[in-house]
């Protein structure tokens, strides 16, 4: 197996082997404050989300080849990331609009709020079955 990790110093997404082995750089342009990432093994997908200048949710191949932006307008402070596996949905919270909001992952349409609060400075979201759960600073 392998783990993905944003390192926020430089502005990169990693990846290795569970022992720390065969360290390698995924993304290295293109990112200036990448937050929180979700990983889809099975389609092969690296999910991000980026609070730099240009505030996005974006996807990969697991090897960091086809980047694109999924969503770039009307979002500020893209924090926690999750996969809704069963749905095919891609979850992220704001903790500048204080929403939670979802998409299609393949697609990046069909775009809901699913959640909306005030002053909740939401932080991360989780999604299991028919539940979401979050944490808010």
């Amino acid at each position: 197996g392998n783990i993905y990790w944003t390192d926020h110093g430089f502005n990169l997404i990693e990846v290795a082997r569970l022992n720390g082995s065969f360290r390698f750089v995924v993304i290295s342009q293109g990112l200036e404050q990448p937050r929180s990432i979700a990983v889809h093994p099975e389609k092969g997908y690296l999910f991000w989300t980026e609070w730099g200048q240009t505030p996005c949710i974006g996807r990969a191949h697991l090897d960091g080849s086809e980047k694109v932006v999924l969503v770039s307008l009307g979002i500020a402070w893209p924090n926690g990331i999750s996969i809704d596996y069963e749905e095919n949905k891609l979850y992220w919270c704001d903790a500048r609009t204080d929403k939670i909001e979802r998409i299609d992952l393949e697609s990046g349409g069909s775009r809901e709020i699913v959640l909306s609060g005030s002053n909740v400075d939401m932080f991360s979201v989780a999604v299991f079955g028919a539940y979401i759960y979050w944490s808010d600073r």
